[in-house]
């Protein structure tokens, strides 16, 4: 028997600690079920609609950016996956939501970003974010967050290794921006931090 190679296309919502807003989520619906299309939830707190055809899909995705949304693709900055944080849970420490506005606010803008990286922030050393198993990690302790940088899921997976500890919000955002532009220079093509951690160069020292 021939499997087929057609598959369905789909386009991705990038949603800033997985946050939405309950109007917008129903304009999202409403394009869903006109078109046909099935909600996923991402593991990286994003929305993807699947089923979309190769004659529908600029449609959907014109239809989605009409609503201000935005869409996954090449050269984006990544949008930071987050825990729910304060206050809205009792080991909470720190506002997640709001330290991912301000890095995209910082980096969001940013274009031609080369792939591969991701960002996720816990708001408390239980790390439900899973900030030790993704490229940039930051987990908020009592005495200001620690930064982990190398970490990755996957077949073979790694946790990250910290770089520093006891930053204030501020040196966070210093933190990511020397990571982001390192990575930015030291690649040319698809490539996760932790092949990057023995560069000389690394702007941490790495423990």
């Amino acid at each position: 028997m021939t499997q087929s190679t057609e598959y369905s296309k789909h386009v991705t919502v990038l949603l800033a600690g997985g946050l939405i807003e309950p109007a917008v989520m129903e304009a999202i619906n409403a394009i869903a079920v006109k078109y046909n299309l099935t909600f996923y939830l991402t593991m990286a707190q994003n929305l993807r609609l699947l089923g979309a055809s190769e004659e529908n899909l600029d449609t959907i995705k014109q239809e989605l950016l009409d609503l201000g949304l935005q869409l996954k693709g090449p050269g984006k900055f990544p949008v930071p996956k987050a825990c729910v944080g304060m206050p809205y849970c009792n080991l909470g420490l720190v506002d997640t939501f709001a330290l991912c506005e301000k890095i995209l606010a910082r980096f969001g803008d940013r274009t031609g970003v080369k792939p591969k990286y991701k960002i996720a922030i816990s708001g408390c050393p239980a790390s439900c974010a899973g900030s030790r198993l993704v490229d940039i990690g930051i987990v908020a302790t009592r005495k200001g967050y620690d930064l982990y940088v190398g970490g990755k899921g996957g077949a073979l997976p790694r946790v990250g290794r910290k770089v520093a500890a006891g930053l204030s919000e501020d040196e966070v955002l210093e933190a990511v921006g020397k990571l982001v532009d390192f990575h930015a220079a030291r690649t040319l093509k698809k490539q996760r931090m932790f092949k990057l951690l023995d560069e000389p160069d690394f702007p941490f020292s790495v423990e």
